[in-house]
């Protein structure tokens, strides 16, 4: 690991410190992450940077595990296998310790853009701009009155049904880098049509993120539709 990668490393994980500590006492936070209080309040007020070993345990094993016990206790799955997140994509505290852990896990550079579907990948896909200083931009099911110009992606699903997604034809760049996100991801179909998006514009896809991936055939056609990094916080069967 060089200078610059461990300099992004350890800011990881202070991120994701800071914004545990947002709803925690620093003794709570120690038993969490079985760290000293007091480095505790040296990394989250900028004393100091945690050691490269210990910002990665922060990041990819605290951070994450903390991460999915969280999502994985707002998360409901009725009989019939329908999921209701809604207690995870309205909670803002909660989508801003996603994004530094995505990106440990993804080993992704900062993207150009962010791009979801509307609706309910929006505030994730904000939480992820907002990290990386990228652009969040989304599709839609329909056209926008005021808009002219689109990029169109359209799938017909083996029941008959088509889905059809729009993005303003200016929301991405040729050339620009591209993370797609989304809350869930099932069969991968919207992630599919989302990468088809980008590559309509002519940008590169930098990955594929879910917080929830229920079953593994929506991960894997994500995986082979974006030939990128795909992964997700959460998988249910």
């Amino acid at each position: 690991m060089n200078r610059s990668e461990k300099a992004a490393l350890q800011l990881r994980a202070v991120d994701v410190l800071r914004a545990l500590k947002r709803t925690r006492t620093y003794e709570e936070l120690a038993a969490e992450t079985g760290l000293p209080a007091g480095d505790l309040n040296r990394y989250v007020n900028g004393h100091v940077l945690p050691g490269e070993s210990r910002a990665r345990a922060v990041v990819g094993e605290v951070g994450a595990d903390l991460l999915e016990t969280e999502l994985n206790a707002r998360i409901a799955v009725d009989e019939e296998g329908y999921v209701d997140n809604s207690r995870v994509v309205f909670d803002r505290a909660l989508l801003s310790l996603v994004p530094p852990v995505a990106a440990e896990q993804l080993g992704v550079e900062p993207p150009d853009a962010v791009l979801t579907a509307a609706t309910d990948g929006i505030t994730l896909a904000a939480a992820m701009a907002e990290y990386f200083g990228a652009r969040c931009v989304y599709a839609k099911k329909s056209r926008e009155t005021a808009v002219e110009e689109f990029i169109e992606a359209r799938k017909r699903l083996s029941s008959g049904i088509e889905i059809d997604y729009y993005l303003p034809a200016d929301a991405v760049g040729a050339g620009e880098s591209v993370l797609v996100v989304d809350d869930l991801v099932r069969s991968g179909e919207t992630q599919a049509l989302l990468t088809d998006l980008a590559r309509s514009a002519d940008a590169t896809v930098a990955g594929v993120f879910a917080l929830i991936a229920v079953g593994d055939e929506g991960i894997e056609r994500a995986r082979e539709h974006a030939d990128a990094p795909v992964g997700a916080l959460v998988r249910r069967e």
